[in-house]
């Protein structure tokens, strides 16, 4: 049991079932009320989860006990699949949805259910092995507002332009955890009514939570008891909650206040917010009709490594080095920030990741079968992003593609088959170089730079991007990382006033600080700033 749910049990005791039962009345009534009161729209957030569907299921007995003529205003049921859901729930939810659109239908219910997703550009897949972004960490938690944020809020600001208003429903409790229960209380004071605080994120909306003082028993004592009015079974719901251990369920995300999925019920698979996936390992462990799951099991273990640094370029994603204190054993060791993936760890994700899909398809039930862990239009941006981004002509993807599933790849972005340079000219290039990795990766930026500004009317701005591919390509990693640490003991000497240690810097070594990388930090000292700083302490 949480400590946010610690102290709303002293603070309130789970009401009786007739308790119940009489709230919920008050309830309905509160929810016909608010709905007739205006042609507001309504969006709700719906994950599959307890709180969500209990939530969605009051809304949708309330507006069915309305006589047709009341029921005119849009109610938009949205969920958002991240493509990185416990598939297990992710084809629960799914098949709810649309459920819930034929019943709607049927009964004359105004329900619009829309499952969402994030733009391509945006997907985990994206992140990890087309950016090389590490795995999501609390200090770098770059997955949740890219997976579950933007898209739900893209939709509700879609609304809010169409309608000029709209009211978030929510199934957020304050027993959720302590944080949660925080900011609710804090937004209490600004509340229009009762269960209707104003959205900090979006203006112009209103965030409706009906159960927020529930308990989680109560919760359940009225999803076993109340028939789920859409036709879909709770009790297939408990039956699942039963296999896993969490004990929360993952949420709509409209806000970075909301706890990760990672600790929650079900959440994303690939999670590395925590330090394992139990929900994923129980289903696992208590059902074996579902070890055919244990290779995603496996596959977020290695994301999940402490230690990546072998994997890792020693820049920053703009080329740059930035320097950190790194407590040791033996002392503090001043060492350079881990970049992104490496081209060769890169590549080898995307070949574990279809490695898994291929296997987990010829496992899976066979309605799984068809199971989609990374899609083509993600593996295009991966690709795009590694030919015009990185540079790496060789065009490797499609080549790890057919080698892992026997299947040509093909791309759906229109003209991205064609290119000047490719596999034969890489090799050539790793020839000439040598071995030397960094030789190598000037000369592909080079030469690809040239065909990118080939194919433009105007070459306004070549000399700057061959400029960048200089200062970022062109020092070995050892040069490179002394380089940042004389810029690092030189600025702290300036900001120190020792003027001794400033004078001892020669003409060359300040020259060879000088050569600043475009986008660092504030750490730089351009030499003119020094000349300028050094004057004033003489």
């Amino acid at each position: 049991m949480t400590t946010a749910q610690q102290a709303e049990n002293k603070n309130q005791q789970t009401r009786t079932v007739a308790e119940l039962v009489d709230y919920i009345q008050v309830l309905t009534t509160e929810i016909q009320e608010l709905y007739c009161l205006d042609e507001i729209p309504w969006v709700v957030g719906y994950s599959g989860g307890k709180d969500s569907t209990a939530t969605l299921q009051l809304i949708w007995n309330a507006i069915a006990a309305l006589p047709p003529e009341k029921r005119t205003k849009t109610i938009y049921v949205i969920t958002t699949d991240t493509l990185v859901e416990n598939p297990i729930v992710a084809a629960w939810v799914r098949s709810s949805l649309k459920q819930m659109k034929s019943e709607a239908q049927a009964q004359g219910l105004p329900f619009e259910p829309h499952l969402l997703q994030p733009d391509f550009k945006e997907t985990f897949w994206v992140g990890l092995i087309g950016k090389g972004y590490p795995a999501p960490r609390g200090k770098f938690r770059w997955c949740t507002e890219r997976l579950k944020i933007n898209p739900s809020n893209r939709f509700i600001r879609d609304v809010i332009r169409a309608s000029g208003e709209a009211i978030v429903v929510l199934g957020t409790r304050k027993a959720e955890s302590t944080k949660r229960a925080s900011r609710m209380k804090k937004l209490e004071a600004q509340r229009v009514r009762d269960h209707l605080s104003p959205n900090m994120n979006l203006p112009n909306s209103l965030v409706y939570s009906p159960i927020e003082d529930w308990q989680n028993d109560e919760v359940w004592i009225y999803l076993m008891q109340w028939e789920n009015p859409w036709g879909y079974s709770n009790k297939d719901l408990f039956s699942m909650y039963r296999g896993a251990s969490a004990d929360n369920e993952c949420p709509l995300v409209v806000d970075t206040s909301t706890p990760s999925c990672g600790s929650s019920r079900f959440g994303c698979w690939v999670c590395t917010l925590v330090s394992q996936d139990k929900s994923l390992a129980a289903m696992i462990q208590n059902d074996e009709e579902k070890e055919w799951m244990q290779p995603l099991l496996d596959f977020r273990k290695e994301l999940d490594a402490e230690e990546t640094r072998d994997k890792r370029d020693f820049r920053r994603r703009n080329g740059g080095v930035q320097l950190y204190e790194r407590n040791l054993d033996e002392g503090i060791s001043i060492e350079p920030i881990p970049g992104p993936f490496i081209k060769e760890a890169r590549e080898d994700w995307l070949r574990q990741l279809l490695t898994v899909q291929k296997e987990i398809r010829q496992t899976a039930p066979e309605n799984m079968r068809d199971i989609t862990l990374i899609t083509l239009e993600e593996m295009s941006e991966i690709r795009r992003i590694w030919l015009e981004e990185r540079h790496e002509f060789d065009d490797s993807l499609p080549r790890i593609y057919e080698e892992v599933t026997g299947e040509e790849f093909q791309d759906p972005r229109p003209g991205a088959d064609y290119s000047l340079l490719g596999r034969d000219e890489w090799i050539v290039l790793e020839e000439i170089c040598e071995g030397d990795a960094m030789h190598l990766e000037l000369m592909a930026k080079l030469l690809d730079t040239e065909r990118q500004y080939r194919k433009k009317t105007r070459r306004v701005g070549i000399y700057d991007t061959l400029e960048k591919c200089f200062n970022t390509s062109s020092r070995s990693p050892e040069d490179a990382i002394k380089n940042a640490r004389l810029k690092r003991e030189l600025s702290e000497a300036v900001s120190q006033g020792d003027v001794a240690k400033v004078k001892q810097m020669t003409l060359g070594d300040v020259a060879s600080i000088n050569e600043v990388d475009e986008g660092e930090s504030d750490q730089q000292v351009t030499w003119a700033s020094m000349k300028f700083k050094k004057e004033i302490l003489e």
